[in-house]
């Protein structure tokens, strides 16, 4: 039985202007260093409305005011970061605060990042430009265009990223490609001699969307390229010379027009998703298709089908967008063996469109659009609930956690399938009156297998393959609830608390009532009893992964106390929208 939430006596404040590009960078670099350094040092206070944190090796102290504070530490911050000076307070702006955060991490670790200020500069570029774009109103009732706009809504990224919204490309380069801008473009169309073309599938007609993208002379085939890509491959004497001999032709642009999804990458044209590489940083990485992941993608499509099968039968309203088919270039390099940079940067991995999943009546949405902290599309959940009822937002959070956690813990619990669902690899389909009705889990890359449960599969495996597939169960573990609880979850449950903010306290109840409801229903493992007993969570270490320049298949993890303890509701002093704290 769901406790009842008094209802306030008036709407609470809803969140309609967007920050500036300074004032965002500001928060979000403030949020990571209260969650990665400052938080687990017991360097931060939450004192008459505001947050005080020091930075323990340099002796800083910041100070912002707050909008909202959180159980988990993920507060919500109003207005300027203030810093204590020889004078007073003075407000800092978003790039004295970078150097504050590089001085203390330069002492903390050691060395020195020569990129960091660079790449905090540049996501404060694209944040900016982002903001400045023009953006059409989303046409009432068509159910592509309100998805793709929730793909194209995030202007600000990851809000424990120190950098993310950045990237290494030519910033014009950057607008015509990236769905901050609301992007959309054609793709160029490649004919490939038959014999140079590298292709798996994992079942019949698998890669025929990439053949219906045009018409290939006789002897070759088409392989579709990221325009982009192709402009900064183009020039290598390899494909230069294959273009010369005929060997690829360039056919030029294909007439069907691609939106990029919030990865970038990723293209969607309303039937099929293309997944292609970008010899671009973005946030953490160049962003390409290993030669073991274009591999791996097939292979885990093939061999998911009877877990799939079983989630979907045990969970009505689960669903994985499968990754059933690549194709590639395979142009001689040295030695004879197929030139690696082209075959990687020209592999496409073909995804499953929504129709086969979706419900009729349903619109899907980008949960890392509906989690926002401020509502830049048609997408978020300001849009989804009433503007005073609490209840019908606590009912709305009880059904999307039903479809999200259960799927997710069985298939790591009884498949040793580690999912990664956090905001940007999970879809959220709503009904007209935008309830929740399906989850669609996506993107393989992050999928991944513990090995005691399928050692013979990944046996049978290349080694180069079977390696980046997997994770120790601990590890997978990690993941799993980093992505599920700290990343998904708890930002969804803040988006709601935004609006109703007396309802904190219960959402995280509710919370924990679903994951009980799995363990009395499905079998409580020892990692499940821990969690419930209020283990601390894994946050992602997302600013000190970037400094270390770790890959993030290696990024660490800070623990954060956990709002699922029995105390945890004495832990943080509660501020009111009026900012005053009790």
């Amino acid at each position: 039985m769901a406790t009842t939430i008094p209802r306030p006596p008036a709407a609470p404040a809803r969140l309609t202007a967007l920050p500036t590009a300074d004032r965002a960078v500001s928060h979000t670099l403030l949020n990571c260093l209260l969650r990665e350094v400052s938080g687990p040092e017991r360097q931060t206070a939450v004192i008459g409305g505001h947050l005080l944190v020091r930075l323990p090796r340099r002796g800083d102290t910041l100070r912002v005011a707050l909008r909202r504070t959180s159980l988990l530490g993920a507060h919500r911050f109003t207005g300027p970061v203030i810093e204590q000076t020889a004078r007073g307070w003075a407000e800092t702006d978003w790039r004295r605060l970078a150097e504050h955060i590089h001085g203390e991490l330069s002492l903390r670790s050691g060395a020195a990042n020569d990129e960091f200020l660079g790449q905090v500069a540049a996501s404060h570029r694209a944040v900016r430009a982002a903001l400045a774009q023009a953006r059409p109103e989303t046409p009432a009732g068509d159910r592509l265009a309100t998805y793709l706009a929730s793909e194209q809504s995030l202007l600000f990224g990851h809000r424990f990223h120190p950098t993310p919204k950045a990237h290494g490309g030519d910033p014009a380069s950057w607008a015509a490609y990236a769905p901050e801008t609301g992007a959309g473009f054609p793709l160029r169309l490649l004919a490939v001699r038959d014999d140079l073309i590298a292709e798996e599938r994992a079942e019949p007609g698998a890669a025929d969307p990439l053949d219906r993208l045009g018409t290939a002379p006789a002897g070759h085939r088409l392989l579709p390229a990221h325009p982009w890509q192709y402009e900064l491959l183009r020039t290598r004497p390899a494909l230069r010379q294959a273009l010369e001999r005929g060997d690829v032709l360039d056919l030029g642009h294909g007439p069907k027009r691609f939106t990029p999804t919030a990865s970038v990458r990723t293209v969607y044209d309303g039937t099929t998703f293309l997944k292609f590489s970008l010899d671009i940083r973005i946030t953490n990485c160049v962003r390409k298709n290993a030669h073991y992941e274009l591999a791996g993608a097939v292979a885990l499509t093939r061999l998911l089908g009877p877990a799939l099968s079983d989630l979907a039968d045990r969970f009505p309203g689960t669903g994985l967008l499968r990754e059933p088919a690549y194709r590639t270039l395979t142009l001689p390099g040295p030695g004879g063996r197929p030139d690696r940079t082209l075959l990687e940067g020209l592999g496409v991995i073909v995804r499953e469109g929504l129709d086969r999943h979706l419900r009729p009546g349903t619109t899907a949405l980008l949960a890392a659009a509906v989690a926002d902290e401020y509502p830049t599309g048609p997408g978020h959940i300001s849009r989804l609930l009433p503007a005073a009822d609490p209840e019908a937002a606590l009912s709305w959070w009880r059904e999307y956690l039903r479809l999200l956690v259960p799927p997710v813990l069985a298939a790591y619990f009884d498949h040793g399938l580690v999912l990664e669902p956090h905001l940007q690899n999970v879809l959220v389909c709503v009904d007209a009156d935008g309830r929740p009705a399906q989850v669609l889990f996506r993107d393989l890359e992050g999928t991944k297998l513990v090995p005691e449960h399928h050692a013979d599969t990944l046996a049978a495996l290349p080694p180069d393959v079977a390696a980046p597939m997997t994770y120790d169960a601990g590890r997978g573990w990690d993941r799993v609830v980093y992505c599920l609880l700290v990343n998904h979850a708890a930002e969804m449950l803040a988006a709601i608390a935004d609006l109703y903010p007396h309802t904190e306290t219960e959402l995280w109840a509710q919370l924990g009532r679903t994951l009980q409801e799995y363990g009395d229903t499905h079998g409580c493992p020892p990692r499940l009893r821990a969690l419930l007993a209020g283990a601390p969570l894994p946050a992602k270490a997302n600013l000190l992964t970037r400094w270390q320049r770790t890959a993030d298949r290696s990024a660490g993890y800070v623990r954060l106390p956990s709002p699922l303890a029995p105390d945890a509701q004495s832990r943080v002093p509660r501020t009111d929208p009026d900012g005053s704290t009790r």
